[in-house]
């Protein structure tokens, strides 16, 4: 149960980490940012697999 807990943990700050690198306004990161590490494994799938390529166009 740990160990699946720190994966989460490690892949959240990593998508935090990516999230802030991309050329966005600081309250669309923050937003970003916010729903990823409330919504746990599920923001994380949905980041990663859908979201981490659209968030520019979604927030020009």
């Amino acid at each position: 149960m740990t160990i699946i807990y720190l994966i989460g943990l490690v892949l959240a700050i990593l998508a935090v980490i990516d999230i802030f690198k991309k050329p966005i306004g600081i309250v669309g990161k923050i937003i970003c940012s916010v729903i990823v590490l409330c919504t746990s494994w599920i923001g994380l799938a949905v980041y990663y697999l859908y979201a981490k390529d659209k968030l520019t166009s979604w927030f020009k």
